[in-house]
């Protein structure tokens, strides 16, 4: 095979090395020009009270982060903020996936915006995975009309494996916003069922929405979540399933009966509506409104809102004590030696964990 390459009239031909490939990087950009400013608790507090939503979520990132420095800033930044809350109405909604609580809150914020003014912020409760510990954060994208319009604010925040249906900072959250100027207060739970009943120690109102077609009467009679709710709203009430919704609502009018009568006084309605094409609505806040009414009128409404403070009191007690036990540098080395005895079948889980409590209490408490 021949290679005219190698022919001597090409003898004098040469390639040249080329031109030096250029780094990405600019050598002119200056690195400190993009480092982002680090607020201040003052300035935090003070962008908040202006109303500034971009220091809120800032805000509402730093009380929702687990690193011990941000606390304490978090906690300074809550106190500041404290005097200037408690003045919104708080309503808590919850359901089973796929009820269309996203859908419903896009609806009920845009109705009560319109009707009534002011401002609204959603806190959105987002299921964490148990084995990624990840969060798709996706509620915004089914409230399409509450995402663009200029009163209204929605965060989406992980439930990091807190219980409750509610994430582990969303009552801190409530009185950022509330300091923000947000008058309205919407909390969507994670939709998990029977558990909720942490979201309803922080709201005014709790809704459940239901769908039709998920259960008999009996499931109605079910303690937890039904004789928790101040008021049950059937969803997609529309085309052919008007009917089932409305039996359906028969249902839990009739399983309503075997409840107690609530410390409030109110008996909780059901009312049927369709979130989708907006029908109903009215009618679901003109419940709402008569509920406000009624408790402020017998003087409940002030004492739930003490209740709900005393009771997150004892809530921050236990999660101090929490965090003080694990954070202990001789208990996590102790930690390390129990789960070994426990392993190996020299010690029973209840064993361990009563021998690291009396190590805790013993070297650690009574020394402090």
């Amino acid at each position: 095979m021949e290679h005219p390459e190698n022919s001597a009239e090409f003898a004098g031909l040469q390639v040249n090395s080329g031109v030096e490939q250029q780094s990405i990087i600019n050598p002119y950009l200056k690195r400190g020009r993009f480092r982002r400013h680090v607020l201040s608790a003052a300035d935090m507090v003070e962008g908040i009270l202006k109303g500034d939503i971009t220091i809120l979520s800032q805000a509402v990132t730093l009380i929702e982060s687990v690193n011990p420095d941000h606390q304490a800033k978090a906690q300074e930044v809550i106190e500041k903020c404290l005097p200037y809350s408690g003045k919104s109405v708080r309503i808590g909604i919850s359901g089973v996936p796929g009820a269309g609580k996203s859908t419903s809150i896009d609806e009920f914020g845009i109705h009560l915006l319109k009707e009534k003014g002011g401002r609204l912020a959603v806190l959105a409760i987002d299921p964490s995975s148990e084995r990624s510990k990840g969060s798709i954060l996706g509620d915004k994208t089914r409230m399409e009309k509450l995402a663009v319009h200029p009163d209204s604010f929605i965060r989406p925040s992980p439930s990091a494996g807190s219980l409750g249906g509610v994430a582990r900072k969303t009552r801190e959250t409530i009185i950022l916003c509330e300091a923000a100027g947000f008058d309205k207060i919407f909390v969507e739970t994670v939709g998990v069922g029977q558990s909720e009943t942490a979201c309803h120690s922080m709201v005014d109102f709790f809704l459940l929405i239901q769908v039709a077609g998920t259960g008999d009467e009996l499931q109605g009679i079910k303690r937890g979540i039904m004789e928790i709710s101040d008021g049950i709203v059937i969803n997609k009430c529309d085309g052919d399933n008007v009917d089932r919704c409305h039996m359906a609502a028969t249902n839990f009018r009739n399983a309503l009966h075997f409840f107690p009568m609530p410390e409030s006084g109110w008996t909780p309605k059901v009312l049927c509506y369709s979130g989708f094409y907006g029908i109903g609505i009215k009618e679901v806040w003109d419940m709402i409104y008569q509920y406000f009414d009624f408790v402020r009128a017998n003087g409940y409404f002030d004492y739930r809102r003490n209740e709900q403070a005393k009771y997150w009191m004892y809530e921050s007690i236990n999660e101090h004590l929490r965090l003080n036990f694990y954070n202990n540098p001789v208990i996590q080395q102790q930690l390390q030696q129990a789960e070994q005895s426990v392993l190996m079948g020299q010690k029973t889980s209840f064993v361990a964990a009563q021998n690291l409590l009396d190590q805790y209490y013993r070297d650690i408490v009574i020394t402090e």
